[in-house]
């Protein structure tokens, strides 16, 4: 893996965004080695997590190798700017922001913006992202992208929200092509007890119910 750029086949190890939203540093610090053992790969630092910029540094230093580390919750070009300062090696958006994805086109960065109708997944879709988030999926579930899948079959949708151990399979099986987990995955009644070793079963089952086999050689990847 290039210390800069974003490994798609790490990424297919276990396709799943791990999502860092409002954690202290401190936690998020002794997390990182957890994340990295179970078997997860790709983690999302969310730009209004407080010291989100010197959290993407610390994680691109210590884990060049082994994480994919992006920034979450861009929705402009100053954003997108810092974000990319800091190191971050893909760009994840709630919204459809063309500004946005055309300069991550343009510099060759991963971007996954947001989107919930077809008509918005289309148009992301067109503008050149890598994936689309679809969010919020809690309340249409994964029918929802069995449904989304039937006609525009060629988009790879990264579903986020709502996403849970009980249903992360049933993503999978109706044909994500990954997942955003947050607060399930980070599950701060476990951080806030400081129970390491408690996080790191949590995320090695969440580890285990990745699909395997997911690198098939996909010529439409970047």
């Amino acid at each position: 893996m290039s210390d800069s750029q974003f490994s798609w086949p790490l990424f297919d190890k276990a396709p799943l965004v791990g999502i860092v939203r409002n954690l202290p540093a401190i936690d998020v610090i002794q997390l990182l080695p957890l994340y990295q053992e179970s078997g997860l790969t790709t983690l999302e630092i969310t730009m209004n997590t407080p010291g989100a910029e010197d959290l993407i540094r610390y994680a691109r230093q210590h884990y060049a190798n082994d994480l994919n580390v992006g920034a979450g919750t861009v929705c402009t070009t100053d954003d997108l700017t810092r974000a990319l300062a800091a190191g971050a090696q893909f760009i994840v958006s709630p919204i459809v922001s063309k500004p946005v994805i055309q300069e991550c086109v343009g510099q060759g960065v991963p971007v996954l913006p947001g989107a919930f109708t077809p008509t918005e997944v289309y148009e992301a879709w067109s503008l050149g992202a890598s994936m689309v988030k679809v969010f919020p999926a809690t309340s249409l579930g994964p029918g929802y992208i069995k449904d989304l899948k039937a006609p525009l079959s060629q988009i790879k949708l990264l579903p986020t929200g709502g996403v849970t151990l009980s249903n992360l399979a049933d993503f999978f099986r109706a044909g994500a092509d990954g997942v955003g987990v947050g607060s399930q995955l980070f599950n701060k009644g476990l951080i806030q007890e400081k129970d390491w070793t408690g996080l790191k079963a949590h995320f090695q089952e969440f580890a285990k119910l990745m699909p395997a086999n997911t690198d098939k050689g996909d010529p439409t990847r970047p």
